[in-house]
């Protein structure tokens, strides 16, 4: 059974519509390389970002902050070979509040991940976790993609993709 859709948040779709002549670079859409993995299907909100690289200090220290309704942004080079996110940081960024996780890289833990309200979109899972060294930066911009994606952005994501803004739609 697929959720229902939060009619609170904008489709993709249209605001790529309303956007589509924009030439400025404000408005901006992630490539379809991310899959979905949380329990929310469709997410929005002010963006927070994570840079690290197979360490996950920084993401894990964020998901156990408030997220204040954020989504949180992780550069993580697009590594396949360790997972920045599992079920009990998946279970941490549901109960604080984030309203979404986007990864360049992979989460563990599949079918926890699927039971935690969240947004969550990943490029794969692995099973192979991070280790911890404290090693990252927080709230800096980044470069997902090709992409531009900076603190304050506001960011949506549903079945037909992610898209940035740099301020909430309306």
């Amino acid at each position: 059974m697929v959720p229902p859709v939060n009619s609170d948040i904008p489709s993709t779709c249209d605001l790529c519509d309303a956007h589509k002549g924009d030439t400025d670079g404000g408005f901006r859409v992630l490539p379809p390389v991310f899959r979905d993995f949380g329990a929310r299907r469709a997410f929005q909100g002010p963006v927070s970002t994570v840079k690290c690289f197979e360490d996950n200090s920084m993401v894990k220290a964020a998901v156990e902050s408030p997220g204040e309704g954020r989504v949180l942004v992780v550069d993580g080079a697009g590594s396949l070979r360790r997972a920045l996110l599992g079920g009990n940081l998946g279970a941490a960024a549901a109960k604080n509040g984030w309203a979404g996780l986007v990864i360049d890289g992979c989460v563990r833990d599949v079918a926890e991940l699927a039971a935690c309200e969240v947004g969550i979109r990943a490029l794969a899972p692995v099973p192979l976790p991070t280790e911890r060294a404290g090693q990252g930066q927080r709230d800096v911009p980044l470069q997902i993609r090709g992409v531009w994606v900076r603190p304050g952005d506001w960011l949506v994501a549903d079945a037909d993709g992610i898209v940035v803004l740099p301020a909430p739609p309306g």
